[in-house]
Order: C-alpha cells, then sequence, then structure tokens
C-alpha cells in the first residue's frame, strides 16, 4: 500500500445533515432568508385583500371569507411571525453593522432572543388585534 492510500484512509469523514447540527446562529440566518420570502408572498395576499376592497363588496366579502378561514388565519399568523422575525433580525444585523456583539457567544445569545422575541411580539399584535 502507498503512503498516500494510507492518509486517505485515516481522514474523518465529512459531517453531514444526519450527524451535524446547524449552530443556533445559522438556523437563524437561513430562518432569516425564508421569512424575508414568505413576507414577499404574504405582500402580495395583502395586495389582492386591497385590490378586493377597492373592487367593491363582493370581492371584499369573498377575499374576507378566504382570510378569515382557519387556514387564511393560520397563514395571517405566519406572517405576522415572519415580519415580526424578519424586522429583530434586521435590528440585530444593524447592530452588527455598528461592530457590537460580533462574537459567537453573542450570536449565540442574540440568536435565541431573537427567536423569542419574534414569538412574543406575534402574541402581542394577535391580541391587540382580537381585543379591538
Amino acid at each position: 500500500m502507498s503512503e498516500t492510500s494510507v492518509a486517505k484512509k485515516a481522514r474523518p469523514l465529512s459531517p453531514h445533515l444526519q450527524v451535524y447540527r446547524l449552530p443556533l446562529p445559522a438556523v437563524s440566518s437561513i430562518t432569516h432568508r425564508f421569512t424575508g420570502i414568505a413576507l414577499a408572498v404574504g405582500t402580495l395576499v395583502l395586495t389582492w385583500w386591497l385590490v378586493a376592497a377597492a373592487s367593491g363588496p363582493d370581492d371584499f366579502d369573498t377575499a374576507q371569507r378566504v382570510l378569515g378561514s382557519p387556514i387564511g388565519l393560520l397563514c395571517l399568523l405566519g406572517w405576522t411571525w415572519a415580519f415580526g422575525y424578519h424586522l429583530l433580525k434586521g435590528i440585530q444585523h444593524l447592530i452588527w453593522d455598528a461592530g457590537v456583539g460580533v462574537n459567537t457567544a453573542s450570536a449565540q445569545r442574540n440568536s435565541a432572543l431573537v427567536f423569542g422575541a419574534s414569538f412574543v411580539l406575534t402574541a402581542i399584535v394577535w391580541i391587540a388585534a382580537f381585543a379591538l
């Protein structure tokens, strides 16, 4: 056996998704990208709702019925959470741009904080919306 084939056998295998867990800041970054896409789709739905409101009572009733259905409310809840998460993560990026908290421990802590605060913000918005 040659020396290079022995060295190749001793090399560790690359981690794969069944073994490797993404760190929370990486999950947070990926989630930030997905929430951006969700916000774009949600904005199209908001545009449809506004056009329906301007088109007349029949179209608006249809839009209200769709968005007021259980699936519609679930989508609106998800869109609200995506908005809050994307907003808070964007603020975190602005803070990072200032050079504050750019280390592993801060990124880990702040990612958890953004996730938690986004759920609290969503709850506050929905409580306020249904209280009126």
